[in-house]
């Protein structure tokens, strides 16, 4: 649904509060119907697309999720300025796993309109780091790391970001297979 037409709804509610409380003396009614107009200014600033895909991230059900975000076809008809980088960051969790070339440019894109909680960005920036170490480059994914944890200030991360330093520290097989002599080398000899 536009995002506009949740603030037309919102509209006419508070209106037909309005008339109801004013003109039929229907107080009650007129609250309760005032009241129901927040679901639609809500749901304008936090789209409910999104709302249900992070319940089906926190249930650990990556596939609703994807399932939910695809029923945003149009982001930027569809969302609140202040969503697009969740958008894209949901779009780059749901597709870690089994798309690993597409989270990068989509987590940079998340980055670039903004997340609001420091852990957000703080998953994003490690996702990023991720992607460098495994297309080689090593200084960015250094500079990325360390981005991570002072970002990671609950230290929620802190394993994830151990575990990629060491895999830093590791020498890359890849540089040694043009070498002839270092193909076939046993751990001894």
């Amino acid at each position: 649904m536009n995002k506009y037409i949740k603030i037309a709804v919102a509209a006419i509610l508070i209106l037909l509060g309005l008339y109801m409380m004013i003109f039929t003396r229907n107080l009650g009614w007129g609250i309760v119907v005032f009241l129901l107009a927040a679901f639609p200014i809500l749901l304008f600033f936090k789209n409910e697309y999104i709302l249900l895909a992070f319940w089906q991230l926190r249930k650990q059900n990556m596939e609703k999720a994807a399932e939910w975000l695809t029923k945003i076809t149009d982001y930027q008809g569809q969302l609140h300025r202040s969503q697009y980088g969740y958008f894209h960051y949901l779009q780059g969790l749901t597709q870690a796993q089994d798309h690993p070339a597409k989270v990068e440019p989509l987590m940079k894109k998340a980055l670039e309109y903004g997340l609001n909680m420091k852990h957000d960005r703080a998953m994003a920036t490690l996702n990023l780091a991720a992607a460098a170490i495994s297309k080689g480059r090593k200084q960015e994914g250094q500079k990325l790391l360390e981005e991570a944890k002072r970002l990671d200030s609950a230290g929620m991360m802190t394993d994830q970001i151990k575990m990629m330093k060491d895999q830093l520290k590791m020498p890359s097989m890849q540089k040694h297979m043009h070498n002839p002599n270092m193909r076939n080398r046993g751990k001894f000899f």
